[in-house]
Order: structure tokens, then C-alpha cells, then sequence
């Protein structure tokens, strides 16, 4: 019986929806509260028959009364269970509190809640543990994080247990201390601010709550459902602004109780966690913002330990202390030793890159005790950042991409924010900084190179838009680096479409269009491939679409691209390069100046219509042909005015005169897109595929087995493929539409550089029923490094409709390059292991590229053997019987090795490690910590 409900609560967290079908949820719920109650079942399984009540506790408990019956009886079942079982009893506190707060309406189910919060303050208040069994101190861990749980959803529900809270915490001597106190603060900080909204509440009804230790009273607001945000946040969105905006509780000076629990509170808190001392110190903050007979001073001392903080968390709840009370509890002092360490931090070596672009962020928004400027604008810098401070920020080409464009960014806020334009030396250096930048994207960047080279372009003019001198010399360079690089043309569309957007006053991104138009006229049409053509027609529509650029040198040279000058080309039949010459067409149709360009426009279309290779793009010239000599200006712009404003489809039957297919023959030929994704590729297996058997068995002939390697292997024709299989299968989301899938055409994206394009796959069917086919990627790497493809697919289904969906991400691992040594059968173990020893000679070295590491762990004989045998061994070039020492020869494509020696010393296993390519070396160091922990 135990086991199939194990099996049931498996199915049901894997897909709750399609486990109810089945079954109803009262079914299911009576059978799990059968099996808690039952004392023969294992305790074990009992916390496991649980987790449905802890993730979906609305589904199995869908009405007030289910809940309180179902709250009940686990009560119950509590109560019964034997004390030792400490993880099943703290399992069931959770389910509980779940199951109380699953509801929307909560007068439905408050009746229940007296019982069990005199439940969670008995076992909170139990200290039995502080001088014997420490075990039941989880059971009060729990208990009070449901306590504070349930407060935080029900604001005020413990406001009458204060005095009761800091009882325990003042007794608790345990790790629990910090856990009572940041409950403590959270109720009262709900307690002070539900005070607040009372008209003629004051000091003694203050002094009335931090008093009393009445009975529990359900104080939550009847009307709000859990975590509603009317009452649990109140102050999460004003802390940061004005102190006009806070709630404020006018208790007169006499509020002697609230100000000794707060500054027990402080006087504690420095012996918490960087997290809880956040947590408590944000609340108290909020306290003493709705009080204002308190004064800030009051965190005066613990101020002097907070600026000088480390702690991200910490360091965060300081600066929101800051833009609560500002001068009230910083000096200008304070102020500007705080802003020079967040400098000082944004830069810090030892910091992780997150950390660094948070300071950078916290710099950006420093809250200032005296601002100059008003309003909420996200531009104004803090006064403290002059060009002098802040040139330690200045942006490198080492810095990762994220880091460069956030110095670029408040760099070119505090030199337009300081009035530098044409001789300003801040404004040169960013200027040559984004020169060099577009440097290193000529001379062939990664394509993080050039996204953040782009970007880095489009914050320059967003800020220096109105320098004229910078501007058009970025927009000749940017014509030059679109010759040597027609690929980048849509970074260079979308950099003229963002600043349009950003910039609607600037005529910038319009110079941009109108100079690569003239650059792309002028070029020869033999010097052009048909590569570049394509990119050249695209730049071409994007210009087409503006009004005020003249069209004649984009027809001059779509009159070059057909006969008699280059006839190859048009009569060639390509479909894309068809479609690009359509594409301009059908933007000069709808271009105010079409009257101008009428009888060299009708000539073009005419002629790739009787001659060009593809019959769809024939059929599709002869209709613009049509439209152009029989519509007038206004209804020609009518009819194609979607295609002028972005291409988007429409219902309307625009073409009804000329068109006569139905709406289902419309619905076939277009795309659909569906809203979650409907397939995804699951990993069935790994496939390591030699490289091409390039190294020829010369050594037979006497010459040295090494050189014969190096030399075959450093021939250009020396290659290497991966291969990955997978299967393909259907999602969770169950869709009858999809159930059975056509001509389904798998698409890759690359998110890097490090391999090759990939091809585009196709499956003929999968239906999901069936079982699921086997798809097989070939990999092509340029450097071993792990990455990960972006995956779409293109599918027919059964009604004869084409969708689009977009599947998973695939994960390629770094285990998943590892090639065996590419070498003939006929060199045999010692031919191997002749390369291994010359190769390990070479590296050892440590000259060039070559790096050796040594990687410990702690590993038994038979578990040595084990791992060797699961992950090395098709690698292996000493013979696996001797243990004494394991020899392994990884190779990586397309031209990298990794030489293994591993050894059980003493005092540890060691992996000595030697390479050709010293980059690898965190790549092994990770793979070798997550095999040598599992």
C-alpha cells in the first residue's frame, strides 16, 4: 500500500493537472491522511507523503471547509506521533501552516488557527533542549518559522504576544536567538504599522501591545487573503523615498518601551548572520521611520561597524538606513566615506563581477543627504561623483562586457552631467575607448566583442547625440566597418532603429542609413558576393523605409544586380536573394517619392518577372507589376501599408479585388506561433567520435611514433567532430493538436564562438504515442569549451496548419569533447603511450600555451578504480590492471590535449594534470571536483 501511494505522490508533484485526471483530489487527500495516520507505515515515507501538502496545498484542499477539516486531523496526527521523529513532526508544522494559508478568503479558515498557533508557541517556548537532547531544537526551529511565516502573511496576528517573543529570545541561548529576534522585529514592525492606521491610536496603546500577553487573537484582516501586500509590505516602496510619504505613529516623547526593546534588539544583533543582521536591521529601520519619537540616532552604533562592512547585504540595508533618514543619522563625513568605499568596491579585484555591478548601481542611485535635484529622475548623479572620482572608473578593453558598458554608461553621465562637449578630455577618452573597441570587432572579436561594441556605440549617443564632431565620424567609421563586414548589418539596422526610438529629435540614425546606402550604390557589383548582396538588400529595405532619403541610388543598383550586367544572378533561382530584391521593391512601393521612381521601378519588376530563376519570386514580382500600373498612390499604399509598418500579419482581406483565397487558405499559409514550448530534445547518449583517421601509420616504417603524430596532427586537414544524440520527444503540456507532429525542421543557434554553425535537422514525424525518434547533432568545436544552443523548430500538424515553437536549450557539457588519442589501431598501448610520455615531456615544460596542475581528493582503492573505469577508460593509455598509477590521454577538438596521471598517495589521490592549452585548466578543475564528489 505504501509503495503505490509513493508512486501516486510521484506522479502527482511531476504533473499535479495531469494526476487529477485520473483521480479526483478528495480521493487522493483521504488516502494520504489514511497512510499518515496509519502507525505501521514507515516515518520516512510518511515525510515524503507529505510534500503534496506542502507544494499544492490548494489543489488537495480547494474549500475553507476541506482545509480546516484536513488542518485538523494532521493536529491530530501531531499530537499521536512519537517525539523522537523529529523531521516527520517538523515536516507536518509546515504542511500545516501550509494548508492553513493556501486560501484566498481567511475568515474561512481562522477558526483553525487559535489551536494551531497555541501549538507553534508551546513548542516555541519548549527549552528542554538548552541543557540536554539538542535534537528537538529543529522541531522549535520550524515552529518558529511557521510562527513568523504566518505573521508576515497576517500582519498583526502576533501582536499581542510581544512581551512573550522577547522572553524567549532573551533566554535563548542557542543558534535559535537570531531566529526569535528577526520574529520579534517582524511583528513589531506590523504591530507599529497597523497602529499607524488607526486614527487615535498613540503611546499607550503602544505600551499596551509591548506589554500584554493575552491570549492569541486572530488580528489579521478578515478581508485580505495571504500575502496580499496590503499589510505584509507597507513600507517596501517608500523607504527609498521621501519620509513625507512613511505611515507615522505620534506617541509624543514618552515611549521609554519601544525604545528599550529596539536597542536590546541592536545591542544583539552584531552576533547574527550577514543575512539576518540585514533582515532585522531593515525592519527596525522601518519602525523607526513610522516613529518619530524615536530618533535615528538610535543606530548610531551600530553605524560605525556597518560602513565599514564587507557584506553585500549589509552593506545594501546601510544605504536604504540612508535614504530613510539621511542627515538625521549620516554626517557629510559619513556621507563621503560611504560613497568612496562603493567606489572602492566597484573595482575591487577579489569581487565577483555581480558584486562589482551592484556598487556600480548603488553609485548610480547613492541616496544624498542634501540632493540637488528634484524628482525621480533615473540621469542625476549624486554630487559626490565629480570626473575626478569617478576617472578610477574608467572603462578598459579587458573588463568583461557587463562591467565595460556599466562604467561607459556612468562615465557619459558624469561628463554631460560636467558640460564637456567638443574639447572635454573625459569626452576624447570615451570616444577613443569606443574607437578601440570597433578595432578589435575589425579585426575579428567575438560576438561579444561586437555586442558590446554596439552597445557601447548607442549609449555614446544617447548622451552625445548633439556633438557633431563624434557622431558623424562614428557613422563613417561604422560605414567602413560595414564594408569589411557586411554581417553586421543587423547590429547596424538595429542601432539606427534604437536611436530612432530613444532619439525621435536626432536625425542621427537617418545619416546612418543614408551613408550606407551610398556606400552600398557605390560598390562594384563584381567585387560583391552573393553573401554580402543579401546583407546589401537588407540594409537597403531598412532605408527604403524612410521618406526622406532618396531611393534613386538603391535603384541604380538594383538595376546592376539584373541582366545584362550580372545575369548570373537573377537567372540563378535563389529564393533568399529573390526575396531581398522583393523586399526593396515592396518598400519603394509604398515610399512617398514612388512617382519619381515609377518607370525604373516598373522596369525592375518587370524583369524579374519574366526572367528570374524561382517561380514563387516570378509570381510575386507580377504582382507588385500589377499593383504598381493599376493602383493609384493611395490605394497601393492601402493595400501594402502592413508590410510598410513592420511586416505584421492581418485579418483583413486587403487583396479581396485581386485575391480570391478564403480565410482557411490564409490560416495555412501563415506561421503560427505556439505559447509554451511543445517538444524538447532529452539527452539519450553520448557519442564520442574519433577524429578522422588522419594520422597515418608511418611509424611501421621506422620513424618515431611522436613526430609522426605531430606532424599529421598539425596538418590543416587534420579534423574532429562530436556527436550528440537525442530524442526527441513531446513536453508535459499535453495539446491535442499536437499529439501528432509532420516535417518537423530543427533549427540551432550558437550563443558563442566556440563551434562552428551548425546545419539545420529534420525529423519526418513524432507522434506520442510512438516511441520517440533519435536525432543526431554533430559538433564541430573551434575551441573545447562548454556552451549551450538555443534550439527552435518549425512543424506541420495534422489539420495542415505550420507552427512554430521554440524548444529548451541544450547544455553541452565539457566531458561531452573528450575524444580518445586519434591514432591507428596498428600503433597499439605502446605506440600511445610513446605520445602520452613525449607529449607530457612538452607540457610539463610550461612553455607557451603548455600549463600543469595538480588536483587532490580524498578516495578510497575500490572507489579510485570505479571512477577511473566510468569516466577514463576509453581514454586510458596504461594498462587498467595496474593500479599503481592510471595514465590518460584526453584529446580536445579541434587541437587541444589533456595528459592525466592519477595516483593513490598517502596522503590523498592525486590527478597530475598536463596541457597544451592552459584556458582548460578551470574547465578540468570543475569537471574533476563534480566526478570526485558524486
Amino acid at each position: 500500500m505504501a509503495s503505490g501511494l509513493v508512486e501516486k505522490v510521484s506522479a502527482f508533484c511531476r504533473s499535479p493537472s495531469r494526476f487529477l485526471f485520473g483521480t479526483s483530489s478528495e480521493v487522493f487527500l483521504a488516502e494520504l491522511l489514511r497512510e499518515l495516520r496509519d502507525d505501521r507505515a514507515n516515518y520516512t515515507v510518511k515525510v515524503l507523503l507529505l510534500s503534496p501538502l506542502c507544494e499544492y496545498p490548494a489543489l488537495l484542499c480547494p474549500s475553507d471547509s476541506v482545509g480546516e477539516e484536513t488542518a485538523l486531523e494532521l493536529m491530530s496526527i501531531f499530537t499521536q506521533s512519537p517525539p523522537k521523529f523529529v523531521q516527520f513532526r517538523s515536516q507536518l508544522l509546515v504542511a500545516l501552516t501550509c494548508v492553513l494559508t493556501c486560501s484566498s478568503d481567511v475568515s474561512g479558515r481562522l477558526r483553525a488557527f487559535p489551536d494551531f498557533l497555541d501549538l507553534l508557541l508551546q513548542l516555541a517556548q519548549d527549552t528542554s533542549d538548552l541543557h540536554g537532547d539538542a535534537a528537538p531544537r529543529s522541531l522549535r526551529a520550524t515552529a518558529c518559522d511557521c510562527l513568523r511565516e504566518m505573521e508576515a502573511l497576517y500582519p498583526g496576528l502576533l501582536s499581542q504576544r510581544l512581551e512573550l517573543l522577547g522572553g524567549l529570545r532573551h533566554q535563548e541561548t542557542s543558534r535559535l536567538h537570531q531566529a526569535y529576534a528577526g520574529l520579534q522585529a517582524l511583528v513589531l514592525r506590523n504591530a507599529v504599522y497597523q497602529l499607524t492606521q488607526e486614527k487615535e491610536a498613540g503611546a499607550a496603546r503602544l505600551r499596551a501591545l509591548l506589554g500584554g500577553n493575552e491570549s492569541v487573537e486572530c488580528e489579521a484582516d478578515q478581508n485580505a487573503g495571504p500575502a496580499s501586500g496590503k499589510d505584509s509590505a507597507p513600507l517596501s516602496s517608500v523607504i527609498l523615498g521621501p519620509m513625507g510619504t512613511v505611515p507615522t505613529l505620534h506617541t509624543g516623547p514618552d515611549c521609554k518601551e519601544l525604545r528599550s526593546a529596539l536597542s536590546s534588539l541592536l545591542e544583539e544583533s552584531y552576533l547574527f548572520t550577514p543575512l539576518s543582521q540585514a533582515a532585522l536591521l531593515y525592519r527596525l529601520t522601518e519602525v523607526v521611520a513610522m516613529v518619530p519619537a524615536i530618533p535615528p540616532t538610535i543606530f548610531r552604533a551600530q553605524l560605525l561597524r556597518l560602513l565599514g562592512t564587507s557584506e553585500v547585504t549589509l552593506l545594501h540595508t546601510t544605504l536604504l538606513m540612508k535614504s530613510a533618514f539621511t542627515d538625521s543619522l549620516f554626517s557629510s563625513e559619513d556621507e563621503a566615506f560611504l560613497f568612496k568605499r562603493l567606489v572602492v568596491l566597484s573595482q575591487h579585484p577579489l569581487l565577483s563581477t555581480p558584486e562589482k555591478l551592484f556598487y556600480m548601481d548603488c553609485i548610480l542611485h547613492f541616496p544624498e543627504n542634501r540632493p540637488i535635484s528634484c524628482g525621480d529622475s533615473d540621469e542625476a548623479l549624486p554630487v559626490l561623483l565629480t570626473p575626478r572620482l569617478a576617472s578610477a572608473l574608467l572603462p578598459v578593453v579587458f573588463n568583461d562586457s557587463a562591467t565595460l558598458l556599466s562604467r561607459f554608461n556612468l562615465l557619459s553621465l558624469v561628463y554631460l552631467e560636467a558640460g564637456e562637449e567638443e574639447d572635454g578630455r573625459g569626452l576624447e577618452y570615451l570616444y577613443e575607448h569606443l574607437t578601440s573597441l570597433l578595432r578589435i570587432v575589425e579585426s575579428g572579436g567575438r560576438r561579444e566583442n561586437v555586442v558590446t561594441f554596439f552597445r557601447a556605440a548607442f549609449l555614446f549617443l544617447f548622451h552625445f547625440h548633439h556633438v557633431e564632431r563624434y557622431c558623424d565620424n562614428l557613422s563613417q567609421q561604422l560605414c567602413q566597418l560595414y564594408l569589411q563586414h557586411t554581417r553586421f548589418a543587423p547590429h547596424l539596422i538595429n542601432l539606427a532603429d534604437r536611436t530612432q526610438e530613444k532619439l525621435p529629435d536626432s536625425s542621427w540614425a537617418l545619416g546612418l542609413l543614408k551613408a550606407l546606402q551610398r556606400v552600398i550604390s557605390e560598390t562594384p557589383i563584381s567585387q560583391t558576393t552573393l553573401p554580402d548582396l543579401r546583407w546589401h538588400l537588407k540594409v537597403l529595405t531598412r532605408a527604403a523605409e524612410e521618406g526622406e532619403i532618396s531611393q534613386h541610388g538603391t535603384l541604380r543598383f538594383l538595376s546592376g544586380i539584373i541582366p545584362p550586367s550580372s545575369s548570373s544572378l537573377s537567372s540563378s533561382g535563389d529564393w533568399r536573394l529573390g526575396n531581398g530584391i522583393l523586399g526593396v521593391c515592396r518598400r519603394l512601393l509604398v515610399h512617398p517619392s514612388l512617382e519619381s521612381m515609377f518607370i525604373p521601378l516598373a522596369d525592375i519588376l518587370q524583369h524579374v518577372a519574366g526572367h528570374y530563376g524561382d517561380t514563387d519570386i516570378r509570381d510575386h514580382a507580377r504582382l507588385y507589376y500589377t499593383l504598381l500600373t493599376t493602383l493609384s498612390r493611395e490605394k497601393l499604399a492601402t493595400v501594402l501599408a502592413h508590410h510598410a509598418e513592420g511586416g505584421q500579419q492581418v485579418k483583413k482581406r486587403t487583396l479581396s479585388c485581386l485575391m480570391t483565397e478564403g480565410e482557411g487558405l490564409t490560416s495555412i499559409l501563415t506561421i503560427h506561433e505556439t505559447e509554451v514550448a511543445i517538444i524538447r530534445l532529452i539527452e539519450a547518449d553520448c557519442e564520442q567520435l574519433e577524429a578522422e583517421d588522419l594520422v597515418q601509420d608511418e611509424a611501421e616504417r621506422g620513424e618515431p611514433v611522436l613526430e609522426t603524430y605531430r606532424a599529421q596532427f598539425s596538418s590543416a586537414a587534420f579534423a574532429s567532430q562530436v556527436t550528440l544524440k537525442f530524442l526527441l520527444t513531446h513536453t508535459e503540456t499535453r495539446d491535442a493538436r499536437f499529439d501528432q507532429l509532420f516535417s518537423i525542421r530543427l533549427h540551432f543557434s550558437l550563443t558563442d564562438d566556440h563551434y562552428s554553425e551548425l546545419q539545420d535537422l529534420s525529423v519526418p514525424c513524432l507522434f506520442r504515442e510512438r516511441p520517440p525518434p533519435v536525432v543526431t547533432l554533430t559538433l564541430k568545436p573551434r575551441e573545447p569549451y562548454p556552451s549551450s544552443l538555443h534550439v527552435s523548430a518549425i512543424f506541420t500538424t495534422q489539420d495542415g496548419l505550420t507552427w512554430h515553437t521554440t524548444l529548451p536549450d541544450i547544455r553541452v557539457c565539457f566531458q561531452q569533447i573528450f575524444l580518445p588519442l586519434p591514432a591507428p589501431p596498428s600503433w597499439g598501448r605502446a605506440g600511445r603511450q610513446a605520445v602520452f610520455a613525449g607529449l607530457w615531456e612538452e607540457m610539463s615544460s610550461e612553455t607557451g600555451e603548455c600549463a600543469s596542475s595538480l588536483f587532490c581528493c580524498q578516495l578510497e582503492e575500490k572507489a579510485l578504480s570505479a571512477l577511473v573505469e566510468k569516466h577514463f577508460l576509453p581514454f586510458l593509455v596504461s594498462d587498467p590492471s595496474h593500479k599503481d598509477e592510471f595514465r590518460a590521454l584526453l584529446f580536445l577538438p579541434p587541437q587541444s590535449h589533456v595528459l592525466l596521471k592519477i595516483s593513490s598517495e598517502e596522503d590523498a589521490v592525486h590527478f597530475r594534470l598536463a596541457t597544451d592549452n592552459w584556458e582548460l585548466l578551470p574547465h578540468i578543475n570543475d569537471y574533476l571536483l563534480k566526478i570526485t564528489a558524486s
